[in-house]
């Protein structure tokens, strides 16, 4: 617009709070602080509902898809209707400390009865909805409720849901249903008939079980008092300078702490309005995402990094779409995984081209047993990895792990659970001996010299192996490497190698790369070039590639290979393709896996 480079192009403000960083030193471990005040007036989950209630009555809380329109509900009717529900489901018997099983996806229902149950003190259990639709394993939902043991069960559909609600392991609890009740159940409109009950629930009490992804083994109940929950909101509210509420287009799941949490909660805590998407980052699904934000100006939007990969092809196509998204955002964020620095830069390039500035760049780090957030960047960024410095009142405990400058993240907090539900021994083994969560992730310093420059994602410490000759590869940091080489041909990458002579990599191809490269050939000779330049630059045997494999298809959501926060778990995607992980590093390879 007017001239400007993607290097030279201003930020648009971002209304950040200050930085601020304390650092102690205890030999070779490093304590970082924020020692940044935030509020801790507001404690519970229901306590803002009551507030923006009161001062924002005819305020948008949560708006829905409804045909071409949208349903909304305001923070008054919002408030109203918990309490008519809270009475209700006092009504069925729950109560303090029982929790409700939710089978849902995201939706208005879903948020108005989880405030509900919350408010009385009686835990919010929603599982993934992977774990209980037609055709799914039904052992994971099973041994989800013999962890949570829940007093009732909410679905926003009995016949999506038919088969789980149908299992023995549910037998004899009262169900609540919004659409498609089947003789017994509840109906979700009966229920908002109820006398109102006001709010219960105190600050200890436990507002939410959200279950682990169990990718090292059976999920976990992680127990999220009320007072964890309120007070992350209160700290991520205190890295900006911004009186004014967010407005928001998301579709991050609410069996996950960064959905329930750090999205849906966080807007409530700031009077916010959140319009529910949903749309997922796979194709096929993500047109639902594009057609909503060609319709909602939002302030602020955070994506996994594979729905960035997405939009950003949207976004270089659609003239009119790329005006609309960036007419009012003034933070871009992405979770869940680390995203390729090429996906960062041509977002920022078509802003650039847009509106004449770049949009800051954040990410948020922690894990559901912090709330999540434990770290984030909170000032303008156009790098890709970072994880940010810690939230205020936050203390990440940096141990090192290793060569390289790499540390063990540990992390203390106001946010920070207390434990898992009923597992004494997997809580003590979740602390170290000064109290910091080990998170069983590594990080570096962007500038070793510099703590306040910010940490740097570094992998699962659990996802890095060796290879036969006794070389560390660091999964994560390679995968984010070698998707950025390759530069948007490829949506995502599994990588492989332990015990083997060298790297190999299983790809899945962006779904439009051949369209647009023009043949199969073409793409390929696009990945051996990009691998190739990656490898001549790369300084160890553990960063080079030694073969590659185009998978056909995509992730599977339904196994769990692709979570439902739209990431890949590297294990499960290896353990699932035998036959593929055996061509890889066959002796004498067939011409489809490439060498290098």
């Amino acid at each position: 617009m007017d001239g400007s480079t993607l290097d030279t192009a201003p930020f648009r403000d971002a209304r950040y709070a200050p930085r601020a960083l304390e650092v102690e030193r205890q030999g070779q471990t490093l304590i970082l602080r924020n020692p940044m005040p935030y509020s801790d007036a507001v404690r519970t989950t229901t306590a803002p509902l009551a507030r923006w209630a009161a001062q924002a009555p005819d305020r948008v809380w949560l708006a829905e898809r409804d045909g071409e329109g949208w349903r909304t509900v305001t923070y008054a009717d919002a408030k109203a209707q918990v309490e008519a529900l809270a009475g209700g489901l006092q009504g069925l018997g729950l109560r303090r400390g029982q929790p409700l099983l939710i089978l849902a996806r995201n939706g208005v229902d879903h948020a108005r009865i989880a405030y509900a149950a919350m408010s009385l003190g009686a835990p919010a259990a929603p599982v993934s909805p992977q774990y209980g639709l037609k055709g799914a394993d039904l052992t994971r939902l099973q041994h989800a409720v013999e962890r949570l043991k829940p007093a009732a069960v909410y679905a926003d559909d009995a016949e999506a849901f038919g088969d789980a609600l149908a299992a023995p392991f549910l037998a004899g609890l009262p169900v609540v249903v919004s659409r498609n009740a089947r003789p017994g159940d509840v109906a979700f409109e009966a229920l908002l008939k109820s006398p109102p009950l006001a709010p219960q629930a105190q600050p200890d009490d436990v507002a939410k079980l959200l279950l682990t992804s169990g990718s090292t083994g059976k999920p976990k109940a992680v127990v999220c008092t009320h007072a964890n929950i309120a007070l992350n909101a209160a700290q991520i509210e205190a890295c900006y300078a911004d009186p004014d509420p967010p407005v928001l287009v998301n579709s991050a799941p609410w069996s996950h702490s960064l959905g329930a949490n750090a999205i849906l909660h966080m807007v409530l805590h700031r009077g916010g309005t959140l319009y529910i998407d949903a749309g997922q980052p796979v194709p096929g699904r993500f047109g639902e995402t594009v057609r909503n934000l060609s319709e909602v100006a939002t302030t602020y939007h955070n994506m996994v990094p594979a729905g960035w990969a997405m939009f950003v092809g949207e976004l270089e196509r659609d003239e009119a779409l790329a005006a609309r998204f960036f007419e009012k955002v003034r933070v871009l964020q992405y979770g869940g995984a680390s995203m390729a620095q090429s996906i960062l830069d041509r977002v920022q390039a078509v802003a650039v081209r847009t509106v004449g500035e770049r949009i800051t760049f954040a990410a948020g780090y922690g894990a559901t047993e912090t709330g999540p957030t434990a770290c984030n960047i909170h000032w303008l960024n156009a790098r890709s990895g970072m994880v940010g410095l810690p939230t205020p009142g936050t203390a990440v405990k940096l141990v090192p792990a290793g060569e390289g400058g790499k540390f063990e993240i540990r992390v203390k907090g106001p946010q920070v659970s207390p434990g898992y539900l009923d597992q004494p021994e997997a809580t003590a083994q979740a602390f170290d001996e000064d109290g910091f969560y080990r998170l069983g992730d590594a990080a570096r310093l962007a500038d070793p010299e510099d703590p306040a420059a910010g940490l740097v994602f570094d992998g699962r410490l659990v996802e890095n192996f060796k290879l036969a000759s006794g070389t560390f590869v660091a999964a994560g940091a390679l995968r984010v490497a070698a998707v950025s080489a390759i530069g948007g041909v490829v949506s995502d990458a599994v990588v492989c190698g332990e015990g083997q002579e060298g790297v190999g990599l299983m790809l899945f191809l962006d779904a439009k790369a051949v369209e647009r490269l023009g043949s199969p050939e073409a793409v390929r000779a696009a990945i051996v070039e990009a691998l190739s330049r990656m490898n001549a630059a790369a300084k160890g045997g553990g960063g080079r590639i030694a073969r590659a494999l185009i998978l056909d298809g995509a992730p599977d959501a339904a196994s769990g290979e692709l979570t439902d926060k739209g990431y890949i778990n590297q294990a499960l995607a290896r353990d699932r393709r035998p036959k593929e992980l055996e061509r890889l590093f066959a002796e004498t390879p067939d011409e489809g896996v490439m060498v290098f």
